[in-house]
């Protein structure tokens, strides 16, 4: 376990693979930690230099005051490579992650070399819903909405088949801190890049869930159809795609990355 010092905030970080192999980041989705990707983090360090991380606000990450920005968050990134003496890496984020993805891409395309967006769109949800969700979890703490969350997150057919996979996750998402994750629903319900998202010229990859209700298959159609030469994959799944599908998650992962 480790943790970078930031100007204002300290992230845990983990890192794995062969020194000097080409970078690859994964960043987590509203409400869940670094342990998300534990299901890519090992296939992927045989070739690359796997950084995973928590996000402000998340897991073992500092909760600063709120509430956040997907541009701040995107600026934390930055300085993680920054402290790490990391230049250009290949992203890969899920959901809320998807939009610190397209932020660095918008603003610092430089530092990328390829982009992951997952189960992610250019507006998530709307003002009245996030405000419900903020509420909730003022009122009743993470546990009066982790049911609501898996249900969306993971098919009723992969909780039915994986009990102990979803029962971890839930854990995840109880486990997530309160202010942190309401600083953070603001930032990723305030994020809006549909006018602009057509200007990332980094090469992209889109995978999208066909189960997934939080951000749709049209959200990630949307993407592709705006991102140039961006390539478009729906998987059978709901919002984690990486966890519900790991195997051809992985597989559409490592056909981009290393085309």
């Amino acid at each position: 376990m480790s943790f970078a010092q930031l100007k204002d905030v300290r992230i845990r970080y983990e890192i794995s693979g062969p020194s000097g192999a080409p970078v690859l980041v994964f960043s987590n989705s509203l409400g869940a930690a670094l342990s998300m990707w534990d299901a890519q983090a090992p296939v992927f360090a045989s070739k690359f230099r796997v950084l995973r991380y928590d996000t402000r606000g998340h897991g073992q990450s500092s909760v600063t005051p709120g509430p956040y920005t997907i541009e701040q968050l995107a600026s934390d990134v930055l300085a993680l490579l920054d402290h790490l003496e990391m230049d250009r890496v290949c992203f890969c984020g899920l959901s809320m992650g998807g939009q610190t993805g397209m932020c660095i891409a918008l603003n610092n395309s430089g530092r990328l070399h390829k982009l992951i967006l997952s189960n992610t769109a250019a507006k998530i949800g709307t003002p009245e819903m996030w405000a419900t969700r903020i509420d909730a979890v003022r009122k009743g703490g993470m546990s009066s909405v982790s049911t609501a969350i898996i249900e969306r997150w993971l098919s009723a057919d992969f909780r039915a088949k994986s009990p102990g996979v979803a029962a971890t996750t839930k854990l995840m998402v109880e486990a997530a801190n309160p202010e942190g994750y309401v600083a953070n629903c603001v930032a990723v319900g305030s994020y809006d890049v549909r006018h602009t998202v057509s200007a990332i010229r980094v090469p992209t990859l889109i995978i999208a869930g066909t189960h997934d209700a939080a951000t749709t298959p049209s959200d990630g159609r949307y993407l592709a159809e705006r991102i140039p030469a961006a390539r478009y994959v729906e998987l059978n799944a709901a919002h984690l795609s990486n966890i519900e599908s790991r195997e051809r998650f992985n597989s559409e992962l490592n056909t981009f990355l290393l085309a």
